[in-house]
C-alpha cells in the first residue's frame, strides 16, 4: 500500500490532532476488528516503556490521520503506524512495531526479505478476511487497562 508522502510529523497540523503527545509511536488500529483489538493487547503486554499510543480509525484523530496520508479510513487494508513523524503501513508497520517492542519480536524484521508485493498481497489476505477469522471486537470497550492507557481518543 502507497502512503501519501509528507514531511515528518506534518500531521500535527491537523486540528484533530492538537495538544496530543506523540513522543512514541502512534497507531492507528481498526475498533471494530477483534484482529486489531489483539493487537492492541499484544502491543500493551510488549511496550515496557509505555511509549505506543492507539488511535482508533473510527475516531476524529484516526480518520484525520488516514486521510493525512492518503488513506482510505474505510479500506480493510489501513492500518498504521506513525514513528518519529514518519508513516507506515501495511507489513511495514507490523514489522516495525516488532523492532520496537524489541525482544523477541524483533524476529519480525526477517519478513523484510520477501519482496514488497509479496508483503502487501500477504497483509491484503490477512486484512480482507480479519472479520472471516478473528471476528469483531471492540477495541475501545475492551477492560484491559494497559490498553485503555494508551488508547487516544
Amino acid at each position: 500500500m502507497r502512503l501519501t508522502e509528507r514531511e515528518p510529523y506534518s500531521y500535527r497540523a491537523l486540528p484533530q490532532m492538537s495538544g496530543v503527545a506523540d513522543a512514541g509511536p502512534l497507531t492507528v488500529m481498526d475498533a471494530q476488528c477483534g484482529l486489531c483489538a489483539r493487537g492492541a493487547r499484544w502491543i500493551a503486554r510488549n511496550d515496557a516503556s509505555g511509549a505506543f499510543h492507539i488511535i482508533p480509525l473510527q475516531s476524529e484523530r484516526g480518520e484525520a490521520l488516514m486521510r493525512h496520508y492518503g488513506l482510505d479510513p474505510n479500506d480493510p487494508l489501513s492500518w498504521l503506524l506513525i514513528e518519529e513523524g514518519r508513516a507506515y503501513t501495511s507489513l511495514d508497520a507490523v514489522i516495525r512495531t516488532g523492532r520496537l517492542l524489541g525482544g523477541k519480536w524483533h524476529a519480525l524484521s526477517v519478513m523484510r526479505v520477501m519482496p514488497r508485493r509479496f508483503q502487501d498481497w500477504l497483509y491484503g489476505i490477512v486484512a480482507r478476511n480479519r472479520y472471516k477469522v478473528m471476528g469483531r471486537g471492540d477495541l475501545c470497550a475492551m477492560p484491559d487497562p494497559d490498553v485503555q492507557a494508551r488508547l487516544l481518543l
